[in-house]
């Protein structure tokens, strides 16, 4: 079986897009957030309180691989599927989705998994031989984003945020061989999709062709690229899960902002000297 692709990066860091354009590659499958990283068995990653958020994209990647479409009676018939293996560890729920989805890439992206380096450990532990791709976003937009989707409530430093799950992704970074890391600027992909898709093809060893390129093109015909049924509506950005279509007028003219200004969600604070430090370094200015 081919080692999977993991795209690590921020909540609200164009994990969505890009995970949906790369899973539309031929040779690969892109999933959902599945959340599976954050312990050593099923019960440790699945909210049992019912929750709807949190389980989403692995209920309805359950429900469409197992069950054939995402509907209320397949994600409740996942639901009790993964209700019956909460004592599985990690690494078999990981080969259970591989077994489904057979010979491609499996492309997983889950941001929650980047806010503790423990998560990000066990997923290389887990597929040693796994390739990282570490997407990043200047951090005014990624908090400006967190906090025009959820509120000021729950992210009331996201820089904060950014500088936690950043700093985490750079330190697992040192512990992987050179091979299996790339890093790139997400307005920079997402500006020359073409180009930088194709480099991101010929590292995973993929087709790099024009059919290929032009498939990644459409993360909209993945079945995860919609809103999805009452029981697991979500497992991908919402804003993303209502227009998944690409605007590359739009997308050609992101302009990345100033490190320096005082930030719309505070009090006239600015970044701290670690968020502009790694920025930097990332290759903001």
């Amino acid at each position: 079986m081919p080692q999977p692709l993991f795209i690590v990066a921020p909540p609200r860091s164009f994990t969505s897009v890009v995970g949906g354009m790369l899973g539309q590659h031929p040779q690969a499958y892109g999933l959902p957030e599945v959340n599976l990283s954050a312990g050593d068995h099923l019960g440790d990653n699945f909210d049992l309180d019912g929750r709807v958020a949190p389980n989403s994209g692995l209920l309805r990647l359950l429900a469409q691989l197992q069950g054939g479409a995402q509907t209320d009676a397949t994600v409740i018939e996942a639901r009790h599927w993964v209700s019956r293996r909460l004592h599985w560890p990690t690494s078999k729920a990981f080969d259970h989705l591989q077994g489904l989805i057979g010979p491609k890439v499996m492309v997983e992206k889950s941001p929650r998994t980047t806010m503790k380096i423990d998560s990000l450990r066990r997923t290389a532990q887990l597929f040693p031989k796994a390739r990282f791709l570490h997407l990043t976003r200047h951090p005014r937009t990624t908090g400006k984003s967190m906090i025009d989707l959820v509120g000021s409530a729950e992210f009331a430093a996201p820089e904060k945020v950014w500088l936690t799950s950043q700093s985490n992704i750079v330190e697992l970074s040192q512990e992987l061989p050179f091979q299996q890391y790339m890093r790139i600027k997400g307005e920079t992909l997402l500006s020359r999709p073409q180009f930088y898709l194709g480099q991101i093809c010929e590292w995973l060893g993929l087709d790099k062709s024009a059919e290929a390129i032009e498939a990644m093109l459409h993360p909209e015909n993945s079945p995860y690229a919609m809103i999805g049924p009452a029981t697991a509506p979500f497992g991908n950005d919402p804003n993303f899960l209502q227009s998944p279509k690409l605007d590359f007028d739009r997308l050609a003219r992101i302009k990345e902002p100033s490190l320096y200004d005082p930030l719309e969600w505070g009090q006239g604070e600015t970044f701290s000297a670690p968020v502009i430090k790694l920025a930097r370094q990332f290759g903001y200015g």
